[in-house]
């Protein structure tokens, strides 16, 4: 099927339902290849998947069902979400895990830590601009730790440095390719480096083991040890760190 004709079939939008006394905003996406309706909440907020042919009865009718764990579970993503940014100065960003405030200054070129504030110029940039170069900014220092780290992991199991690409998929942080390339999730240098070490690891481990046997966490072990905290508090506490 070409790419026109699945945006014929493929519709999203947005829904609106009373649960309790809240009114909650969802966006519903229908799809030919869905079989069953989903529920979904994540950093965009509450999703429905529905099938094309889905009435929209059915759909009201599962939020109801669950409503208890939608309100629970928008009720978190509320908390947890960021700010809105306005792309200002005195703006806070984080950045391996530490706080940046966003300073305006005249000659700075590409943005730079200047103790705990980041750099950016010229003053004059409107606020898309300052997102662009600050995004853009990231994403550069995440690409070069990512490939130092995943470097020194697979040295360390006497491997080759594997390339690597920056990824900015929603539910990951990480994946390893069969081929031996690994991705890694841009927004994860905000994170203190303990995690960002783990998730590299992680990826590394894979090119031993494309699995997660016994084995695989063995290896995960070998380059960190106390992987494990790493992961739970990753799982735990991102949330506070991912302002973008």
């Amino acid at each position: 099927m070409s790419a026109s004709n699945r945006e014929k079939v493929t519709s999203a939008a947005n829904g609106c339902i009373e649960l309790g006394d809240k009114h909650i905003s969802y966006t519903l996406r229908r799809s030919p290849r869905r079989r069953s309706i989903a529920l979904l909440i994540d950093e965009r907020g509450l999703r429905v998947a529905a099938p094309l042919s889905a009435p929209q009865q059915a759909i009201d009718k599962l939020l109801r069902e669950h409503a208890e764990w939608v309100l629970r579970k928008v009720g978190d993503w509320e908390q947890k979400r960021p700010p809105l940014r306005t792309w200002m100065a005195g703006e806070q960003i984080m950045f391996v895990g530490q706080p940046l405030r966003l300073a305006l200054e005249p000659g700075i070129e590409t943005p730079q830590i200047a103790g705990d504030s980041l750099l950016v110029g010229p003053p004059a940039l409107t606020p898309k601009g300052i997102e662009g170069r600050v995004r853009a900014w990231l994403k550069r220092q995440a690409l070069a730790l990512y490939t130092r780290r995943c470097a020194e992991y697979s040295e360390q199991l006497g491997l080759p440095p594997p390339a690597l690409r920056l990824s900015s998929a929603r539910t990951r942080w990480g994946s390893c390719h069969a081929s031996g390339r690994i991705s890694m999730n841009w927004r994860l240098i905000q994170t203190p480096s303990a995690w960002i070490d783990y998730v590299a690891a992680h990826e590394v481990a894979h090119l031993r083991q494309m699995n997660h046997s016994p084995a695989f966490w063995k290896t995960v072990a070998a380059l960190i040890p106390d992987y494990a905290e790493r992961r739970a508090a990753l799982r735990r506490e991102a949330a506070r760190y991912l302002l973008l």
